[in-house]
């Protein structure tokens, strides 16, 4: 059943990007709701990789997406933001200063401000197009993403991709699991280090490279993966013993009713003015992944520099004619919202 709420902004989105705004709406005593499609916050970094460590969040040397999904939540704790977690939003209407949103559950949110930062919008992964791929996928034959390293210890794996997901996982699983890669060709479009890495291991046979093939067919009874067929473009096929098939060929990225709102969009992402980050409707901002502009860089650590800059443009629109006196969080410490 839907609720109504009435409040400073909407938040569309609860990844990292969109916990950390609720920390610097929080900070200027700006209240806000978190929406989110996924029944859990933590967007990509808690539904597809928690156990992923992440090397470039300042201060941490490295952190699980998951940890750091827990920090972010620690971090909002003191201003309570209200959370409406399995819905979406589907209705946007109004102006800067009076918005009303409307979700397919039938919640109505009123706010002053909307901060869309919602990743690159709805997601799911690219499927192979693999004959009774279903019945594997309700077996767990086929996965796509990987909650805990653990589920796979002592498996047959077979990881097909040539991308960053494919040997950042090939890599991780390698001691605890039985792991074939699959690629149609040998260079891989992974970070340098990485691909060195996951050559290094091959040669030192911690894990079979199957290259140049691709993913031909499944086999197995009742949905229960057995083999997975590989073919190279010449027509010559083999089979290997899997337990488990990862499939990481990317994210297919949907905007959903976002791209029906009227905002300028440039290849599927929402333009923004990198000195505020609203749109071209006023009053509507868009941070992190599914924003951009010239120069952007698609890095968590710039999604938090996005929030701030929205939050500080935003506090006028809540609180017209109400000077905000800039000042260090270590001077203001972190504010009550009473």
């Amino acid at each position: 059943m839907g609720q109504t709420i009435e409040t400073d902004v909407a938040v569309i989105g609860s990844g990292p990007v969109g916990l950390f705004a609720a920390f610097e709406l929080g900070m200027l005593k700006l209240r806000c709701v978190l929406i989110d499609a996924l029944s859990e916050v933590g967007g990509q970094c808690t539904a597809l990789y928690p156990e992923k460590p992440i090397y470039d969040i300042p201060a941490h040397p490295a952190i699980s997406a998951g940890a750091l999904v827990s920090e972010l939540e620690r971090q909002i704790a003191p201003f309570n933001p209200r959370r409406l977690l399995g819905r979406r939003v589907e209705r946007l209407a109004g102006t800067a200063g009076a918005f009303t949103l409307g979700t397919d559950v039938g919640d109505d949110i009123r706010v002053r401000a909307v901060v869309i930062a919602a990743g690159a919008g709805a997601f799911g992964p690219n499927r192979p197009p693999l004959d009774g791929l279903p019945a594997f996928e309700a077996s767990g034959g086929v996965q796509y993403y990987i909650r805990r390293k653990e589920d796979f210890r002592g498996k047959r794996v077979v990881i097909a991709g040539g991308g960053d997901s494919a040997v950042d996982w090939a890599l991780a699983l390698k001691d605890i699991a039985r792991v074939a890669v699959v690629h149609r060709r040998p260079k891989f479009r992974a970070a340098p280090e990485t691909a060195a890495q996951l050559d290094a291991a091959a040669a030192a046979g911690a894990i079979e490279m199957v290259i140049p093939y691709q993913l031909h067919a499944l086999h197995g009874d009742g949905g229960q993966l057995a083999q997975v067929e590989v073919a190279t473009l010449a027509g010559e096929k083999r089979r290997l013993a899997a337990d488990v098939l990862l499939p990481f060929f990317g994210l297919a990225m949907d905007l959903g009713p976002i791209a029906a709102w009227g905002l300028a969009l440039e290849r599927h992402h929402v333009a923004v003015d990198p000195a505020t980050c609203q749109t071209s409707a006023p009053g509507i901002f868009a941070i992190g992944d599914i924003a951009t502009y010239p120069g952007k860089l698609k890095l968590i650590l710039q999604g938090f520099s996005e929030a701030a800059v929205a939050a500080h443009a935003i506090h006028p629109i809540v609180h017209p004619g109400q000077a905000l006196h800039f000042e260090y969080s270590t001077t203001s410490g972190v504010p009550r919202l009473g």
